[in-house]
C-alpha cells in the first residue's frame, strides 16, 4: 500500500485491493473465507501479519485464521479470548474512525489478559509515526446496521501488525483498512449464511431420506403384516371411511382391496357392535367385535385403533389393526356354554335356569298396598317398631323400598313386574308359567338296561321337550330325570294345555338299540311373580308336581 505522502494511489494497488475483496466473497466455505480475509490484509493492504478473531455463539472470540507468520499461526490459531478482555481492548487507545489503535506505551496493560497474541520486541521509535513492535491495531467487523444508524452486531475483530513501510497508516491506509473490515464482515456473514443453508440442506436431505426410509418401512410393515391392517379417515363426514387395506385384511374378509375402499368400518361391523366400534374409534382403543365377510357371515376380530397425529395439524387418520380371534371366541363360547348347559342333553342347566328366572323377578311383590307394612315386616323379620324405609336387595342386586312401595337405588326403573293368575280358575291373567317335569319309570330303565340306555332316553326326552315349546321358552334340565320349562305369557288354561301336550310327546315310545322303551311324566305348574326368589318358584312347582304325581295311580304313571 502506498503512503498518503504520494499525490496519488497506484492503479495496481487498487486492482490488488479489489482482487482480494473479490476473493473473500467467492471463497467456497466459511473457513476459506476467514483465511482469505487474513491473507487479503497481507497481500492487499501492506501488513506483514494479520489475524481474524471470530465471535463464537457464547460471545467469546476465537483465533479463526492467521496470515504472514507461520510460527504465530501455530502458536495461537484456535485459541479463545474472553469477550470481556476484547471489549476492554476496543475501548482503549486511540479511535481512528471504527479502528482502535493501542500504542506500545499503553499496551503493557494488556499483557496479562487472556486474548491470544504474539509478542515482539524492538527499539524505541526513531520518529513520530514509526511503528513499534508492541503497537496494536484492531479493526472491528460489524454486520451492516440500519442506514444512517449505528453499526450492527460484532462478528469479529481483525488484528494487524508490522506495516511494510514501518509507519503508522495514514488517512488513506486507515480508510482502506476500515473499508476492508466492513467488506470482510459482509463476506463472513454471507459465508456463515451459506454454511447454515448448506447444513440446513444437508439436514433436510437427511430428514427426507429418513422420512422416505420410514415410509418405505411402514409400507413394508403395512403391506406384509401377517394380520389385517387398514388406514381410515378420522373426523368429518367421512370418519371411518377405509382408505387403504393390506392383503391380510382382504383375505380375512374375502373382499378385494378395490371394494374395501367403498366401505367404512361401520358398514362392515355387526349391528349389535356399532356402539363398541364408535367408542373404540373415538378413544383410539381396542375392542372385540364382529365384521362381515363377503359371503355375509360374521367373523370375530380384535380391532385396535391408533390415532396417527401431526404435530401441527392434529389427528390425521386411524391406523387399524385387525386380528382374527374367531377360534378364541369359539372356545370362550364353548366354555361358557359348558358352564351354563347340561353336558348330556345340551339344555340349560340348573344355574342357567335360576339365572334366567331370577332376571325376571325383583324383590317387590307384584301387588302390595303401602299400608300392609306390618305383614311384610313379619315376612322379612322386622319388628313393628322398625317402621322406617327399608331397602331390600334381591338375588340380582335390584333394590326395593317395600315400606313406601317404591323402588330404591335407581333399580329397575323400566321393569315390568311379573304377575301370576290368582285362584284355580282362569281369570285371564297372563304370567310366567314354570312347569316342573319328573319322568315316571325312568329308574327301571336304568336298572334293566343300563345307564347308556337311560342317557339315550334323557337325550330324546330333551329333544321332544325342546321341539314342543315356542321360540323364546326355556327348557332346562335340573339333574337326573327332572326338567323344567319356563313359558311366559300363558294363562292358567294355557299352561295346563302345554303340560298335556308335553306329556303326550314324552310318553311316545323311545327306541334305544332296537328296543322300544316308554316313560311317563308328571308335571307341576308353578307361577313366578315379583317378590319371590327363583328357588321359591321352583319349590312351588316341584310341590305341585308331587301332588299331581300322587294323584294318579302308580300303574298309570308310566303311560302318562
Amino acid at each position: 500500500m502506498e503512503t498518503e505522502s504520494e499525490p496519488y494511489v497506484r492503479l495496481a494497488t487498487l486492482r490488488q485491493l479489489h482482487q482480494v475483496m473479490a476473493d473473500m466473497n467467492t471463497a467456497r466455505s466459511l473457513a476459506d473465507t476467514l483465511q482469505t480475509v487474513a491473507d487479503g490484509v497481507v497481500t492487499g493492504l501492506g501488513y506483514e501479519l494479520a489475524c481474524v478473531n471470530l465471535v463464537q455463539p457464547d460471545g467469546d472470540l476465537v483465533v479463526a485464521a492467521l496470515a504472514g507468520n507461520s510460527a504465530a499461526e501455530a502458536l495461537i490459531t484456535g485459541r479463545v479470548g474472553s469477550r470481556t478482555s476484547w471489549e476492554r481492548r476496543l475501548t482503549m487507545g486511540e479511535a481512528w474512525g471504527d479502528l482502535r489503535f493501542i500504542p506500545h506505551t499503553e499496551g503493557w496493560v494488556l499483557d496479562e489478559d487472556d486474548v491470544p497474541q504474539w509478542y515482539t520486541d524492538g527499539p524505541a521509535p526513531r520518529f513520530e509515526d514509526e511503528w513499534h513492535p508492541a503497537d496494536r491495531l484492531f479493526a472491528p467487523m460489524y454486520t451492516p446496521g440500519v442506514p444512517g444508524g449505528s453499526c450492527g452486531e460484532l462478528i469479529g475483530v481483525l488484528s494487524v501488525d508490522r506495516p511494510r513501510n514501518g509507519r503508522h497508516p495514514g488517512a488513506w491506509g486507515r480508510e482502506a483498512l476500515q473499508m476492508y473490515a466492513f467488506q470482510a464482515a459482509i463476506a463472513i456473514s454471507n459465508a456463515r449464511l451459506r454454511a447454515n443453508m448448506q447444513r440446513a440442506l444437508v439436514r433436510l436431505e437427511r430428514e427426507q431420506q429418513a422420512l422416505r426410509a420410514s415410509e418405505e418401512s411402514f409400507r413394508q410393515a403395512f403391506e406384509y403384516a401377517p394380520s389385517g391392517m387398514a388406514i381410515a379417515e378420522m373426523g368429518g363426514d367421512q370418519h371411518g371411511r377405509i382408505l387403504r387395506t393390506n392383503d391380510a385384511l382382504c383375505r380375512l374378509l374375502g373382499r378385494p382391496a378395490s371394494s374395501m375402499r367403498r366401505y367404512s368400518f361401520s358398514d362392515l361391523v355387526h349391528p349389535e357392535d356399532i356402539g363398541t366400534l364408535l367408542r373404540t374409534s373415538a378413544e383410539g382403543g381396542r375392542a372385540e367385535l364382529r365384521l362381515c365377510r363377503r359371503d355375509g357371515t360374521y367373523l370375530w376380530v380384535s380391532l385396535r385403533n391408533s390415532v396417527v397425529a401431526d404435530a401441527a395439524d392434529g389427528p390425521r387418520f386411524l391406523l387399524t389393526h385387525v386380528e382374527d380371534i374367531e377360534d378364541r371366541k369359539r372356545r370362550e363360547l364353548q366354555l361358557a356354554h359348558r358352564a351354563s348347559h347340561d353336558s348330556l342333553t345340551g339344555l340349560p342347566n340348573s344355574a342357567e335356569l335360576r339365572s334366567r328366572l331370577g332376571a325376571r323377578l325383583c324383590a317387590r311383590p307384584a301387588a302390595i298396598e303401602p299400608g300392609d307394612v306390618d305383614t311384610i315386616d313379619a315376612a322379612y323379620g322386622y319388628g313393628p317398631a322398625e317402621h322406617t324405609a327399608v331397602g331390600v336387595y334381591d338375588a340380582n342386586g335390584h333394590g326395593f323400598d317395600y315400606r313406601s312401595g317404591s323402588e330404591a337405588f335407581d333399580a329397575y326403573d323400566h321393569h315390568v313386574h311379573t304377575v301370576a293368575p290368582e285362584g284355580e280358575r282362569d281369570d285371564g291373567t297372563k304370567g310366567l308359567a314354570v312347569l316342573f317335569c319328573d319322568l315316571d319309570g325312568f329308574k327301571s330303565i336304568n336298572d334293566r338296561f343300563g345307564h347308556n340306555a337311560g342317557d339315550a332316553v334323557l337325550i330324546e326326552v330333551a329333544r321332544r321337550l325342546g321341539g314342543a315349546v315356542r321360540d323364546g321358552d326355556t327348557v332346562a334340565r335340573l339333574g337326573g330325570d327332572e326338567f323344567v320349562v319356563l313359558a311366559d305369557g300363558l294363562g292358567r288354561a294355557d299352561a295346563q294345555d302345554l303340560a298335556v301336550r308335553l306329556r303326550n310327546e314324552i310318553i311316545q315310545p323311545i327306541r334305544v338299540d332296537g328296543r322300544a322303551m316308554r316313560v311317563g311324566a308328571s308335571f307341576g305348574i308353578g307361577w313366578a311373580h315379583c317378590g319371590m326368589t327363583a328357588d321359591e318358584v321352583l319349590q312351588s312347582a316341584d310341590e305341585r308336581m308331587y301332588i299331581e304325581k300322587r294323584s294318579r295311580p302308580k300303574a298309570h304313571r308310566r303311560a302318562g
